[in-house]
Order: C-alpha cells, then sequence, then structure tokens
C-alpha cells in the first residue's frame, strides 16, 4: 500500500508537471526523474521535463511535505502551521488552481472526490 507521502508527492509531481507542459512551454526544460523525491521502492520511475522554476518548486514542496509534523495532514489550505516561505506559497497555490482545475476539466474526478472529503 501506497503512503500518504508517496500519495502526496505523486500528486504534486503531476501539477507540477501539468503546470509547467501549459505555462511554460517556451522554457527550457531539462529531464528530472520521480526518483529524486524519495518515492518509495514499489513506485513507478518516471522521466519528467520540467524549467528550472517548476523543478524549484517541486523539490521544495516535496521536502515541506516529508517534513509536516501534523499526522494526519489537513490539507495545506486548512493547516494551522504555514511551512511555506510566502513566495513558494504563492506559487503552489497557482500552481494547485491551474492544475486543479485542469485536471477536473480533463475528466480527473478523483479529484474533486480529493477535495470535499
Amino acid at each position: 500500500m501506497k503512503s500518504k507521502v508517496d500519495r502526496d508527492l505523486r500528486l504534486l509531481t503531476n501539477f507540477a508537471r501539468i503546470y509547467c507542459d501549459n505555462k511554460h512551454a517556451s522554457l527550457d526544460k531539462t529531464i528530472w526523474r520521480s526518483s529524486h523525491l524519495g518515492l518509495s521502492e514499489n513506485s513507478r520511475e518516471k522521466s519528467l521535463r520540467l524549467c528550472q522554476e517548476c523543478r524549484d518548486l517541486l523539490e521544495y514542496a516535496a521536502t515541506k511535505r516529508k517534513q509536516c509534523p501534523l499526522d494526519p495532514k489537513p490539507m495545506c489550505k486548512k493547516c494551522r502551521i504555514h511551512c511555506y516561505s510566502s513566495d513558494y506559497r504563492s506559487k503552489i497555490r497557482n500552481v494547485m488552481r491551474f492544475s486543479g482545475t485542469y485536471m477536473i476539466k480533463h475528466g480527473r474526478l478523483d479529484l474533486i472526490i480529493h477535495y470535499f472529503f
């Protein structure tokens, strides 16, 4: 069974990929592997092409997620402890807003369930 941290990191990776593909299509991108997040061994290796800004944001968000002291972890927007710096917090909000809307518009109903429950 996947841990909640692994699941959250996979979702962050998908959100970063969608955002970068759509908002930063003209920027130079390099190959980035999901193993850089330290996902569990049973996860499938994924290679992504991300711009430097999205790579930095994803690595920052992953680090903060792994260090979260709360168990169970609430959604960040409902958390009483805000561990992101204000710049990164604004950036991740934009990524989540764009990518979440994009995924819902493209048939990902499981995200609606995640949002409300």
